[in-house]
C-alpha cells in the first residue's frame, strides 16, 4: 500500500512539474516578468483551486531554495557588502515600517471581519497580517490557539498577489538593468560549482540542525555571501539551474491553494486581497522617500519594501538587475526580525491593551 501511495504521489509531482514547465515556456514566449516562477505559480494555483491534485516534492523545493540562496549571495562583493552595511539605518527603518504596517493591517482585518466571524480573535488577525512567511506565522498562530486556516490562507493569497503584481508593475514601468553590482564571476566552473554546492550545503545543513527557519535558503545565502565578500570566487550558477529553481519555488507556492480555498470565507479573502493591494501601494509611496534619502534607484527600494516573500522579491531583483544585494538584505532582515519578534510583540501588545 505504501509503495502504491508513493507511486501515485510521484505521478502527481511529475504531472505538476510538467504543467509548470509548459506554463513557464508560455510565459517566456509572452515575455512576462519572471516567467520561470510566475507561470508555474499561476498554473499550479489554478489547477489546485479547480480540484486537480497537484503536489510539490519537499526535497526538490529545498534544493531550489539552496540554489537561489547561493546565487543571490554571489552579488555581495566586498564593495557591495560595505555599501549594504552603510545602509543599516534603512534596515532598521524597514523593520519598524513592516511591523507598523502589519499591525494596522491586522486591526483593519479584525474590524472588517469580526461582524461576520463571531469566533474571530485578535491573535488570528495579528498573525495573519504580519509580513512574514506563511509556515512560521501559521505555527505561531497555532500556539496562540488562533484560526490557522485563516492565517495560512491570508499569507498564501498575499504572497500570490505580491509575487505576480509587483514584477509586472516594475517591468511595465521600464525599470531594469539598474544594478551597478552584477555578480563578480560570470563563468561556470564545473569543479568550482561542486565545491560551492558542498560548502553552501554544509551551511544549510548547519542551519537545519540549529532549527532555524528556512535553513536551505538562509544557510546557503549566508555562506555564499561570506565567500563572495572574502573574494573567494568558485563559480557562477548556470542560468538553467536558477530557472529550474524558480520553477520549483513557483510550484511550492501554487500547491498551497485547494478546491476549498475560494469557498472558504470569501469575505475574509476579499479583505486580505484589498489589504494586500493597499500595503503594496503604501509601501511604494514609502519607497519614494527612502530612494530620495539613499540615492538608490526607486525600483530597488520598491522591491526591498514590498510586502512579499524574500525569495520572490530577490528573484525579481536578480532577473531585472535591480539592486539584488540591497533587496535581499532588507527582505532577509525583515523576515528574520518578524520571526524573532512576532510572538513577544503580540504578548506585549496584548498586555498593553493595544489589540
Amino acid at each position: 500500500m505504501n509503495a502504491e501511495l508513493a507511486f501515485h504521489q510521484s505521478l502527481r509531482v511529475v504531472f505538476t512539474l510538467l504543467a509548470a514547465f509548459v506554463a513557464a515556456i508560455f510565459c517566456v514566449t509572452l515575455r512576462t516578468p519572471l516567467p520561470w516562477m510566475i507561470g508555474p505559480l499561476l498554473i499550479t494555483a489554478a489547477l489546485s483551486t479547480f480540484g486537480i491534485k497537484t503536489l510539490s516534492w519537499n526535497p526538490l523545493r529545498n534544493m531550489a531554495q539552496w540554489t537561489i540562496g547561493t546565487a543571490l549571495g554571489l552579488y555581495f562583493t566586498s564593495q557591495v557588502s560595505a555599501m549594504v552595511a552603510g545602509l543599516w539605518w534603512v534596515v532598521v527603518v524597514s523593520i519598524f515600517w513592516s511591523f507598523a504596517l502589519g499591525y494596522l493591517y491586522g486591526i483593519w482585518l479584525y474590524w472588517f471581519n469580526a461582524p461576520r466571524f463571531p469566533n474571530l480573535d485578535r491573535a488570528t488577525t495579528f498573525f495573519a497580517s504580519l509580513i512574514g512567511a506563511a509556515p512560521e506565522m501559521t505555527l505561531l498562530a497555532e500556539r496562540q490557539k488562533a484560526r490557522t486556516d485563516l492565517v495560512a490562507s491570508a499569507h498564501s493569497l498575499r504572497i500570490l498577489i505580491v509575487a505576480v503584481t509587483v514584477p509586472f508593475a516594475v517591468q511595465w514601468s521600464g525599470w531594469h538593468g539598474l544594478d551597478a553590482a552584477p555578480p563578480a564571476l560570470h563563468q561556470v566552473n564545473g569543479l568550482g560549482l561542486l565545491e560551492l554546492a558542498l560548502i553552501t550545503g554544509l551551511g544549510a545543513g548547519a542551519m537545519k540542525l540549529l532549527g532555524q527557519s528556512n535553513p536551505w535558503f538562509i544557510g546557503s545565502l549566508a555562506v555564499s555571501i561570506t565567500l563572495t565578500t572574502c573574494e573567494i570566487m568558485l563559480s557562477s550558477i548556470p542560468t538553467w539551474l536558477t530557472n529550474g529553481a524558480q520553477l520549483v519555488i513557483g510550484v511550492s507556492l501554487g500547491v498551497r491553494f485547494s478546491s476549498d480555498f475560494m469557498r472558504t470565507a470569501p469575505r475574509w479573502l476579499a479583505s486580505v486581497a484589498f489589504g494586500t493591494f493597499f500595503m503594496i501601494s503604501i509601501s511604494a509611496l514609502a519607497s519614494i522617500a527612502l530612494s530620495e534619502l539613499t540615492q538608490l534607484p526607486l525600483a530597488t527600494m520598491i522591491l526591498a519594501t514590498a510586502p512579499g516573500g524574500i525569495a520572490e522579491m530577490a528573484i525579481t531583483a536578480k532577473v531585472l538587475q535591480l539592486g539584488v544585494a540591497v533587496v535581499t538584505a532588507l527582505q532577509a532582515c525583515r523576515v528574520i526580525a518578524v520571526l524573532l519578534l512576532a510572538e513577544p510583540l503580540y504578548h506585549w501588545i496584548k498586555r498593553k491593551g493595544l489589540i
